[in-house]
């Protein structure tokens, strides 16, 4: 091999290890994350005065094209139990949103963020008063805060979630309340 070649060779070699070590030093990201989540949430307003707080779940899809801004796409549930002298229900919620998340890129290992988003959610109503009261499809608008801790791979996190309830169609059935519902919820999710 002649010297030029060796040259040329040495060059393309240092150039490789350069990029090499710069890929170490950055951290390996992926483009989407799948979560789990599960926590406990309520109706705010009139109706939360008279309605239990339950259990909440959920799975997301969240992509991130840039650092700071990702997009998520997900289903929610609820079920909330209300009990008075004269009703014995409960409120089971099932929905899905999608939300706009904004994120501070300081850190790639603890992110806090703010979303907004809108969604649609189906409360079915059952119980003692089944017949008085109708299940119902509500429009929402998600307001979301929390922390995000990241690894390589595993992402686990906090929030919470206040949605905007915007049909009245629900809150006419049970004495006009207004508000929305509020959940606070862990997640756990992988990196794709």
């Amino acid at each position: 091999m002649s010297r030029q070649g060796i040259a040329v060779l040495g060059f393309v070699l240092s150039l490789a290890s350069a990029s090499t070590a710069t890929a170490d030093e950055e951290p390996r990201r992926g483009r989407g994350n799948v979560f789990l989540r599960g926590g406990a949430g309520n109706y705010t307003g009139d109706l939360g005065e008279n309605v239990n707080v339950g259990p909440t779940w959920g799975v997301t899809l969240d992509l991130q094209p840039l650092r700071f801004l990702s997009f998520e796409l997900g289903y929610e549930g609820a079920r909330n139990t209300a009990k008075t002298a004269l009703l014995d229900i409960s409120l089971t919620r099932h929905g899905a949103s999608g939300l706009v998340k904004l994120s501070l890129p300081l850190f790639d290992a603890v992110r806090p963020f703010v979303g907004v988003g809108l969604g649609i959610s189906n409360i079915t109503i059952g119980g003692d008063l089944r017949g008085a009261f109708e299940s119902d499809v509500v429009q929402e608008v998600p307001l979301a805060l929390g922390v995000e801790f990241n690894s390589d791979a595993l992402i686990a996190g906090a929030r919470a979630t206040y949605r905007l309830l915007l049909d009245e169609n629900l809150g006419e059935q049970v004495e006009n309340p207004q508000g929305g519902f509020i959940d606070v919820v862990l997640t756990l999710g992988a990196r794709f």
